[in-house]
């Protein structure tokens, strides 16, 4: 038996669209609504026939259905939850793709009291963002995690649960602050690394432009990667989890001290020991099946 029959998306960017596809693939019987409040992004779904229906507004698109996820900007959900508010089937589960769930969870309950609301993050996505750039395996063996509020319907919670395995999701139960804490070390704080990176690169008087694109080297062209993702996404994740955020950033910051005091002090063996410990987190996460093993992060060299 399927989770839901009506399955509602509110944003049809990279995560949304991705969905969409993905529960086409697993779960062909579902109907599938969609919306986005960009029209021109609402065209392109429709051409790309992403869903059964794309509707003008998020209450048309809510109407009937079982499930809605909401696949916004963080900034966003309050706003967008309040937009289809008046027009939620009282037995509806509300959930989003945040990957901040302390403050989601907050701005989604006050705009829909009384709602069933269950948060989740897929840990999943790349750097392109818009609806042509979604694809059904994007959750395939990568995690979600659920982030229910205490006393949360544990029916509720198992549906939504069963959704995302449907969509080849692993799935993980956290508290939200916990989950914050989380991903400000695993996610957000390495994309505050790489976009200070690039921007430190493109800032260097001494060094052109064209320099730094021309002899990017494996370590600086993968942090471009990171920092090509979308500016509004993480814009929205750095003021809603900013004190997980600063948190992290403060131990980071002593650590890059001690770091920068061991080359200063020709403390070659220090260097060392610490570059040894990094490694064996490489090896922990190919291991648990999170990244390719494969050389040169799998590119090819033909």
């Amino acid at each position: 038996m399927l989770p839901f029959a009506r399955v509602t998306i509110i944003g049809l960017g990279l995560i949304g669209s991705s969905i969409a596809r993905a529960v086409r693939q697993a779960m062909p019987t579902v109907r599938l609504t969609g919306h986005d409040f960009d029209p021109a992004v609402r065209t392109t779904a429709d051409t790309l026939q992403l869903c059964d229906d794309i509707t003008d507004t998020a209450g048309a698109a809510v109407i009937d259905a079982d499930l809605v996820i909401l696949c916004v900007p963080v900034g966003a959900m309050g706003a967008a939850a309040a937009g289809f508010a008046a027009d939620l089937p009282a037995d509806a589960i509300v959930s989003d793709v945040g990957s901040c769930k302390a403050e989601v969870a907050r701005a989604l309950a006050e705009a829909l009291p009384g709602a069933t609301i269950i948060p989740a993050h897929p840990v999943a996505g790349t750097e392109r963002s818009g609806p042509e750039a979604g694809f059904a395996s994007l959750f395939h063996k990568r995690w979600c995690i659920l982030t229910p509020a205490e006393g949360a319907d544990p029916i509720a919670v198992e549906r939504l649960a069963e959704f995302w395995r449907r969509l080849g999701a692993d799935i993980e139960l956290m508290a939200p602050d916990h989950h914050d804490r989380v991903l400000a070390v695993t996610s957000h704080l390495p994309h505050l690394i790489a976009y200070t990176i690039v921007g430190t690169a493109s800032d260097l008087e001494e060094v052109t432009q064209s320099e730094v694109i021309k002899y990017s080297a494996g370590g600086f062209r993968d942090f471009t990667r990171i920092a090509a993702s979308d500016p509004t996404m993480w814009r929205d994740v750095f003021l809603s989890n900013r004190e997980a955020v600063l948190d992290m950033l403060q131990r980071f910051s002593e650590d890059l001290t001690a770091l920068q005091r061991a080359i200063r002090l020709g403390k070659g063996e220090e260097l060392f020991d610490h570059f040894e410990r990094t490694r064996a987190i490489r090896r922990g996460i190919i291991e648990q099946g999170q990244d390719d093993p494969a050389p040169d992060f799998g590119r090819s060299h033909d």
